[in-house]
């Protein structure tokens, strides 16, 4: 079993996944077994690219 480094980061990317699934138009809720790889692969990716485009924002 993992440990997490950072407990409390679980709410905050909780959060920060259902913004982007809701600027995507993706309807995340309790149960995503109905979307599609697409869609889940969609938000994902844009989360990762928001996340990385901060960093090199950062290190700047």
């Amino acid at each position: 079993m993992t440990q997490k480094l950072v407990p409390e980061a679980k709410a905050a990317l909780s959060k920060f996944k259902n913004e982007v699934a809701n600027e995507l138009g993706v309807p995340f809720k309790e149960y995503n077994g109905n979307l599609s790889s697409r869609q889940c692969g969609s938000v994902g990716g844009e989360m990762v690219k928001r996340m990385v485009s901060e960093y090199e924002h950062s290190i700047k």
